[in-house]
Formats: C-alpha cells, structure tokens, sequence
C-alpha cells in the first residue's frame, strides 16, 4: 500500500470521525453555518497536506485547535463577531408526563438563558466538554488555556449555574 493511499484512508475515517463534532463546534463559534463549513473543509485540507508522521497521536484536540483558529481566522478576516444565542443549547429531554415535559422545558430555557450570559471563554469551554465531550487535557490543547485553568473555569462556571439556576427557580 501507497503512502497516498495509506494518507487518504487516515483523512477518510478522521472525516467520518470528526467532520459532525466539528461542524456543530465551527457553527457554535460563529453563528454562521457557511463559514463554519469553510472552516472545517480548511481544517481538514490541512490534515490532508500535513505530514502523518508530524502529527499527534490523538487527532481531535489537533483538528478542534485547527478549526477554532480557523474559524477566528475567517471571523477576523470579515469581522463579524456575534454574541451566541442563548436558544442554541438543546438538552435532550424525555418526561413521563406534560407536567414534567413542561417543567423540564422551563428549566432548559433558564439553563440556555443563563449559559447565554456566560462569556465567550466560558461557553466555548461548556461547550467543548458537554456537546464534544473533550477531556480538560483536550480543552487545553484546543484552547491554550493550561489544563488547570480549564477545570477552575469550568468549575466556577458550573458553581455558578446551578446557584443561578436554583434561584431562578426558588430552590
């Protein structure tokens, strides 16, 4: 086997891997699904030309570092920063009952509320661990931040959500 060959089938299965994950992750930076998809097609252009020998043994903190600094890279070059919607988060729900469907809904639209304050940082970092579900050691990776910057963020961050979130709701 070639080491074209060898280079494509790496490039195929980390884009049946990641491309989803990254998409979601672009999208959620930008707020723009075109962009997002340019990113991502930059990101993987780049593994393709990357030499396999040079690159790290676990690729998906190098392709979410490759993305995000595309993604700003893009957002410079056509300076459109926009805050993130507070709508984007979806929790998955499943109630027994319309009382608790709505009930759960309730608390959804507090908890999108409420991460929707949070700064950029902080939603970037929520993001990672819950929707792509990186470990701190990736988050840094993607980053920049040091590993135990992550966790402290992180957890002042989620301090912070479930004190808000029980005051919203008089707990």
């Amino acid at each position: 086997m070639s080491e074209q060959t060898t280079m494509r089938e790496y490039v195929a299965r980390a884009l049946a891997e990641h491309e989803g994950p990254l998409l979601r992750y672009a999208q959620s930076l930008c707020r723009d699904a075109e962009l997002a998809r340019d990113a991502v097609q930059d990101t993987f252009i780049r593994l393709w030309q990357a030499e396999k020998k040079g690159l790290p043994d676990r690729l998906g903190p190098w392709l979410y570092k490759v993305c995000r600094n595309r993604v700003f890279e893009i957002m410079r070059k056509e300076r459109r920063m926009q805050p993130t919607d507070p709508g984007e988060i979806r929790l998955d729900e499943q109630a027994p009952s319309p009382a608790a469907s709505v009930e759960a809904g309730e608390a959804a639209r507090t908890l999108a509320e409420l991460v929707g304050r949070l700064s950029a940082r902080e939603r970037e970092l929520i993001r990672l661990k819950f929707q792509n579900d990186l470990s701190y050691q990736e988050m840094s990776e993607v980053t920049g931040l040091s590993v135990s910057n992550v966790g402290f963020i992180l957890h002042t961050v989620l301090k912070n959500l479930r004190r808000q979130a029980a005051l919203a709701h008089g707990n």
